[in-house]
């Protein structure tokens, strides 16, 4: 690569991916020596960008973290991505998010090229996000809990229940995980000696103790997501539905958002879908709407949820005409 200024903005966005470069590995990237990598290091650290280099074979380059935001460099595909993300984010579950994001995505805006500023642009214009209800979490609290968890220090902090009683917790912070709207601390109560799911917006005052603890394991070696998913499961009468759908799999899948489950295929004219845990009414209804003539295998229990949608639909639809048969 030929052109200085070229080269070295190409140098800054290999840099910017989170790993360690060689000279060697950015002087093939760039298609240059690595005496010329190492003349325009030393022009990014002249612009102020935080680059640090180790010596020896294992040694390299990578950008570290400064005291200033500097300039991104975004392919095409990143920075539509982070625009998407900032445009979803206004209705999202972390409070003062849908002021921030706004202005974050005016700026960026602002900067990108016309073509993806269209793309971005006939989004905007199309496209509504819904806003969410109920209460959104603190982004300061989730920002301290977060440090917890990666630091391994235990927090202590008031938690409110539903009922709106609070009680003083003392947590060891394994993983925050986020679940629709909601973000949940998991943590090991040393008070209670066991293991606790706790609702980020319901955490009041928390703080860190400065007291780092050794890193505990979830019982069974189980997946943070997976033990809050179990966790919510079981504080409502959920049930898991297994159905038989008369439909190729791949449209069943297309028809299918990955909160309802999973598809299986069974033959090419047939699949299983495997709900994920619901309650019996809201499945029923879910399953309902996917526009395919299906059979329930199991459970038992969401039949009576599916007859009486069934007869309430019917009752609806008294009165009026059928529609007309499909032409042959």
């Amino acid at each position: 690569m030929r052109d200085p200024s070229a080269r070295l903005l190409r140098l800054l966005s290999l840099l910017q991916t989170p790993r360690e470069w060689t000279g060697a590995e950015l002087a093939e990237r760039l298609g240059t020596t690595p005496r010329t990598v190492r003349r325009d290091i030393d022009r990014l650290r002249g612009l102020g960008y935080p680059v640090h280099g180790t010596r020896g074979t294992a040694g390299g380059y990578r950008l570290e973290a400064g005291a200033a935001v500097p300039p991104l460099l975004l392919d095409d595909d990143e920075a539509v991505a982070v625009a998407l993300s900032l445009r979803t984010a206004e209705g999202g579950a972390v409070a003062g998010v849908e002021e921030a994001a706004p202005r974050a995505l005016a700026k960026l805006e602002r900067v990108l090229p016309s073509r993806l500023r269209r793309r971005v642009a006939a989004l905007a214009g199309a496209a509504v996000v819904l806003p969410q209800r109920g209460p959104a979490a603190d982004p300061g609290v989730l920002a301290l809990l977060a440090s917890a968890c990666a630091a391994g220090e235990a927090l202590r902090f008031g938690y409110r229940s539903r009922s709106g009683a609070t009680t003083r917790r003392l947590v060891e912070p394994h993983r925050l995980v986020a679940a629709g709207r909601r973000w949940y601390l998991v943590a090991f109560d040393t008070d209670r000696a066991d293991w606790r799911t706790f609702r980020a917006d319901r955490v009041t005052e928390p703080r860190a103790t400065g007291r780092r603890v050794p890193r505990r394991a979830l019982p069974g070696g189980a997946d943070p997501a997976q033990w809050v998913e179990q966790r919510l499961a079981s504080a409502f009468d959920t049930v898991r539905a297994r159905v038989l759908v008369r439909a190729p799999a791949d449209r069943v899948a297309e028809a299918t958002p990955a909160s309802l489950g999973a598809v299986e295929p069974v033959d090419d004219a047939s699949c299983l879908l495997h709900t994920a845990p619901d309650t019996p009414e809201y499945l029923a209804y879910r399953i309902a709407v996917l526009g395919f003539e299906f059979t329930l295998l199991d459970p038992p229990e969401l039949a009576p949820h599916l007859r009486s949608l069934a007869e309430r639909t019917l009752r609806a639809a008294e009165g009026h005409p059928p529609l007309p048969d499909p032409p042959a």
